[in-house]
């Protein structure tokens, strides 16, 4: 009954907050997941580790800024939250899932960007969908200070053969292109791409 009461209180504190905080990026069912955060991990820094990274290959390193609308500066205090799919194509939960790992599997973690406006995260290059013609892709969403969670592109992977013209042209650019090209550095598939807040971000001013 405490625990149930405990999960309300957070549910109910985060309706109010979100009732405050700015709308944007347009519907969004599942951005709530992000807010998993201030609970499995209240302190995201902006460098971090996906789960699995250790257990699968390739292995790949994602790095860039994060700028405001302006494209040149940094952006403080904005987190991001990343969530793929397992080498197998399934949104795989861990044995003890929590909160939104039961949709979005355990291959999930938080960054927060400082005064740099950088962020680097590792994890493992996921399989495509099972039977499906969707590229390989990693989901971000985002939450400033002040606005609602909302996602961007996701990182899609310029080698992917399922990357295919069309699927490149139907891509909305949210935050800019989410197409990244992996490079071996330093013995890791490494990739670059900066994020700039509110580009072709709908209610965003």
């Amino acid at each position: 009954m405490k625990l149930f009461l405990l999960a309300m209180s957070f549910i109910i504190a985060q309706s109010i907050v979100h009732a405050q905080s700015k709308q944007v990026g347009g519907p969004c069912e599942d951005c709530e997941a992000l807010m998993d955060y201030k609970i499995l991990n209240p302190s995201p820094q902006a460098v971090d580790t996906l789960p699995g990274f250790m257990d699968n290959d390739p292995k790949i390193k994602i790095k860039g800024t994060v700028f405001h609308k302006d494209g040149k500066t940094p952006a403080n205090g904005v987190i991001l939250y990343l969530y793929h799919v397992s080498r197998k194509g399934y949104y795989e939960p861990s044995a003890n899932p929590k909160g939104w790992e039961i949709r979005h599997g355990q291959y999930r973690g938080w960054l927060k960007t400082g005064r740099d406006g950088k962020f680097t995260f590792y994890t493992f290059r996921p399989a495509a969908y099972p039977k499906a013609q969707e590229p390989e892709h990693i989901h971000i969403y985002l939450k400033e200070p002040g606005t609602v969670p909302y996602y961007i592109d996701s990182y899609l992977f310029n080698s992917d053969p399922l990357l295919t013209k069309q699927e490149r042209l139907s891509q909305e650019n949210r935050g800019g292109s989410g197409i990244i090209k992996l490079t071996m550095e330093d013995d890791i598939w490494t990739a670059h791409r900066d994020i700039i807040l509110g580009l072709n971000i709908p209610g965003y001013e």
